[in-house]
């Protein structure tokens, strides 16, 4: 009788050891669940670890950028210049902002910002290039002078002109269009006789005439 009863109480015990080791496993199973399901992926979370991730909506195609009407921009590409000499005659004065060159009038040595082109009086001068008369003076030294604007910050300066022209400030010009004649006003250059003071500058520098019109 005795044994019977030691047996029964380790039973009993058992009983409550294995539901207690139960309870600790299905408490450790709903702790780690838990945790996971409330743990952050650290490449999606982290933008610097995204290596390798696909995204599922790159096809493998750039897209092309379009207006907001759906349309393929275009680009602003701005049509070459075109350009002509200005006068009919001999080149007897050369660009020269780099060196000193002689004038004859002023009898010194001073740079020079344009051509000087050796013509008769009265010989049409024309636009060198498409543009828009922007000025019509009397330059104190230069003489009679007409400024016209071109695309691409282009500047084409007439100097020395006769009194009698062609053009106004406002006036559209195209190329070969005569916009005056040659006279002799330029006083500093006086000594050159009957010609054309031409000059050219881009986006305000000073640029060598024979390079503007090698663009054309």
């Amino acid at each position: 009788m005795k044994s019977r009863k030691n047996t029964g109480k380790f039973a009993g015990k058992g009983y409550y050891i294995a539901l207690i080791l139960c309870a600790t496993a299905i408490g450790i199973s709903g702790y780690m669940y838990y945790r996971n399901a409330n743990t952050q992926d650290p490449q999606t979370d982290n933008p610097s670890l995204n290596v390798g991730v696909i995204d599922p909506t790159d096809d493998g195609i750039a897209a092309i950028a379009t207006t907001p009407n759906g349309q393929t921009p275009t680009q602003n590409t701005e049509t070459p210049i075109k350009t002509g000499w200005p006068v009919d005659g001999q080149t007897v004065s050369g660009y020269s902002m780099d060196a000193l060159s002689y004038n004859a009038t002023t009898r010194d040595w001073r740079t020079h910002n344009g051509i000087d082109i050796a013509a008769e009086a009265g010989t049409p001068v024309y636009a060198a290039a498409d543009g828009q008369v922007y000025s019509v003076f009397e330059d104190d030294t230069m003489g009679v002078t007409v400024v016209i604007h071109h695309s691409g910050g282009y500047i084409t300066t007439y100097s020395s002109l006769d009194s009698q022209l062609s053009v106004e400030p406002g006036d559209t010009v195209t190329l070969g269009q005569a916009i005056g004649t040659v006279g002799n006003t330029a006083l500093i250059e006086h000594a050159l006789g009957d010609h054309l003071h031409f000059s050219v500058s881009c986006n305000d520098a000073a640029m060598d005439p024979t390079q503007f019109f090698s663009l054309g």
